[in-house]
C-alpha cells in the first residue's frame, strides 16, 4: 500500500508549526509524517518575529548539542587510534592503496594533498628511499605547470626540480582540482608492490 497523502490541513499544520519556530523533530512527533515529507513543506518557510529568539535558542542548543558529539568522536577516536606504529602505518598504507591504486603495478593517483601524503611517509617506513619515488602530475590544460610544481614539491616536501613529468588534459579546472592530480610510482617498486597486496588479500579475508 502507498503512503496517504497529506491532507491540505496536515501541510497547513506543519507551516504553520514551522513559523511557530518548531523543529523539524517536533513537527515530526506532532503530526506522525516522515521527515522527508516534513521538509519537503517547510524549506523556505520563515519563522515569525515573535518566535525568532526561541527559534535562535533551539538552534543554539543544536550546535551544542553538534559540538559535544564532536569532542566526544575525537576522544573515542584517539583511543581506539592509541599507539600509531609500523604495522598500524602498514595498514593503512594497504587501505589507501586498496581503494586509490593501480591493481597491476605500483601506480597511485589523487588530488588530495594530505592523502598522498600520507602514502609517501608510509612507503618511507616501508624502507622505499625518496630516490625510488617517482612524481609526476597530471593537470588540466589552463593550470600554470611553476604554480602546481610548487604547491605540491611543498606539500611531499621534495627536493626542488624533482616533479619534472606532466600529464597535459584539454579542459579547464574551474569547479575541479586546483593544483592537479598527482601521481606516485616507485622505480622497480615490485616487491613492495607485492607486499601491499598481499596485505590487501589478508585483509580481504580476515573482515
Amino acid at each position: 500500500m502507498g503512503k496517504v497523502a497529506l491532507s491540505k490541513a496536515e501541510i497547513k499544520e506543519i507551516i504553520g508549526l514551522r513559523k511557530t519556530g518548531h523543529s523539524l523533530n517536533e513537527i515530526k512527533s506532532i503530526v506522525n509524517r516522515g521527515y522527508g515529507t516534513i521538509f519537503r513543506y517547510i524549506k523556505g518557510v520563515e519563522i515569525l518575529p515573535q518566535h525568532e529568539q526561541e527559534w535562535k535558542i533551539k538552534r543554539g542548543g543544536s550546535r551544542k548539542k553538534s559540538q559535544k558529539e564532536w569532542e566526544e568522536a575525537r576522544t573515542k577516536a584517539d583511543a581506539l587510534v592509541g599507539d600509531f606504529g609500523l604495522k598500524e602505518r602498514m595498514l593503512v598504507l594497504s587501505c589507501l592503496y586498496w581503494g586509490e591504486g593501480n591493481k597491476r603495478e605500483f601506480n597511485v593517483i589523487n588530488g588530495d594533498p594530505t592523502l598522498i601524503r600520507v602514502i609517501v611517509s608510509c612507503l618511507e617506513d616501508l624502507g622505499v628511499s625518496r630516490d625510488e619515488i617517482k612524481v609526476s602530475l597530471r593537470l588540466f590544460s589552463d593550470i600554470g605547470k611553476t604554480e602546481a610544481v610548487n604547491f605540491w614539491t611543498k606539500e611531499l616536501n621534495l627536493i626542488k626540480n624533482s616533479i619534472t613529468k606532466f600529464e597535459i588534459i584539454e579542459g579547464k579546472k574551474k569547479g575541479k582540482l586546483r593544483y592537479g592530480m598527482c601521481r606516485v610510482r616507485i622505480k622497480k617498486g615490485g616487491k613492495h608492490f607485492k607486499l601491499i597486496m598481499s596485505m590487501i588479500d589478508l585483509i580481504r579475508l580476515k573482515v
